[in-house]
């Protein structure tokens, strides 16, 4: 148990460490940094379907008992992902914020990328106390739909009047809290008998909902068939790191 402790608190220490990432947009053009976003936002959408279904799906078939109920705990984690959108006005928008695409004030963005964060966590949690392959999997996955999150984000918080300092400092607060719903994770999962049960398919409901409504509604948005080709290449390319990943298995 150890291990899974060390491990999992790592993981989330590095995830809550790509908050910063948003003081590259000081110094990068913002339209050079839209367009590398559309193919992070691809790559983090197939390695997120990657690793719902080619690592999550099989542990969660071999850890429950009653496999009937899997589907429905799978949509159980899809219905809760929707429900935390809706009642916190949280958007994963990957694009970061213009005249042209406005965001909500900075204040809803923060509570609700701190709830976000701290689901991330959890997820985390749960996928390495399964196995610490699964947890890299699965940490890797979240890294990289965190990277264009974070920037976006950064660009929220900016457009909504806070000074760039604050803006970073007030991310990485949110991002923190992705620590907080681990180590809570880990000790209520260590003590309920059956927690991993329904924390793998929840993880995966999650990991759908994200790619599916977040992701990839904002990669139809391109029209343009080169620049939608090298998407589905990304896209493709985060699907390939996952199914490498089974090799550490």
């Amino acid at each position: 148990m150890t291990e899974v402790w060390l491990y999992t608190i790592l993981s989330v220490f590095i995830v809550s460490l790509v908050s910063l990432i948003g003081i590259l947009t000081i110094s990068v053009n913002m339209e050079k940094l839209k367009k590398i976003l559309l193919f992070l936002v691809s790559f983090a959408a197939g390695s997120l379907l990657g690793g719902a279904f080619i690592h999550l799906l099989p542990e969660a078939f071999g850890e429950l008992e009653d496999t009937a109920l899997l589907p429905f705990y799978i949509l159980l984690g899809i219905v809760l992902f929707f429900i935390l959108e809706k009642i916190l006005n949280w958007r994963h928008c990957h694009i970061p914020t213009s005249d042209k695409h406005p965001h909500p004030l900075g204040i809803n963005n923060i509570i609700g990328d701190g709830f976000h964060n701290f689901i991330d966590g959890m997820i985390i949690a749960a996928s390495y106390m399964v196995s610490v392959p699964l947890g890299i999997a699965t940490t890797i996955a979240v890294l990289l739909h965190e990277i264009p999150q974070e920037i976006g984000d950064f660009g929220i918080l900016v457009y909504a009047g806070y000074t760039k300092k604050k803006a970073l400092f007030f991310n990485y607060l949110s991002a923190f809290t992705a620590v907080v719903g681990a180590v809570l994770t880990l000790i209520i999962g260590s003590s309920i008998t059956g927690m991993k049960d329904f924390l793998i398919p929840f993880t995966i409901g999650g990991f759908i909902y994200i790619a599916t409504a977040d992701l990839i509604p904002e990669l139809k948005k391109e029209t343009d068939l080169g620049k939608s080709a090298l998407q589905l290449v990304a896209f493709l390319f985060g699907i390939g790191i996952m199914t490498l990943l089974l090799l550490l298995e």
